[in-house]
């Protein structure tokens, strides 16, 4: 049991592990923002431009709540709510794009960073004494040459 326990608390001290914990609950977290975004901001907007509708509102009944004399309801009633279904697509839609926006400009700083770890400082040329040395050799070679 305690080798059990060892092994256990060696696998969640992993860095993957970790990482992985801090990344669903900055998922949780973005998810929250974008489904607010979407209930509070886009779905009231989209509604303005069809006539005031509220998605979540949409339904097909099945069969209507059953009310007994005194007006309490005895059967609930039963119906398909495709309109919730549509505000979910949309708050798929949304966070997609903004998952795509946060991984693009990742990639982008990742990128960056690279090309500043590859710029390499040009070679360094021949220095000045050392052109004057080819130039002496060169016009030895020339003079030894010619006479």
């Amino acid at each position: 049991m305690k080798n059990l326990l060892k092994e256990f608390r060696d696998f969640i001290m992993t860095g993957n592990v970790i990482d992985l914990a801090v990344a669903v609950l900055l998922a949780t977290a973005v998810g929250a923002v974008v489904s607010g975004f979407t209930e509070d901001i886009m779905m009231p907007f989209i509604g303005q431009f069809t006539g005031g509708m509220d998605f979540s509102d949409l339904k097909v009944v099945l069969s209507e709540a059953a009310y007994n004399a005194d007006g309490e309801e005895v059967t609930p009633e039963n119906a398909i709510l495709y309109g919730k279904w549509i505000n979910s697509i949309i708050n798929l839609i949304i966070v997609g794009f903004v998952l795509f926006m946060i991984v693009k400009t990742y990639a982008r700083v990742k990128d960056l960073k690279k090309k500043e770890e590859v710029v390499e400082e040009a070679p360094a040329g021949p220095t000045v004494e050392e052109l004057l040395m080819e130039i002496r050799d060169e016009i030895k070679v020339q003079n030894t040459g010619k006479q």
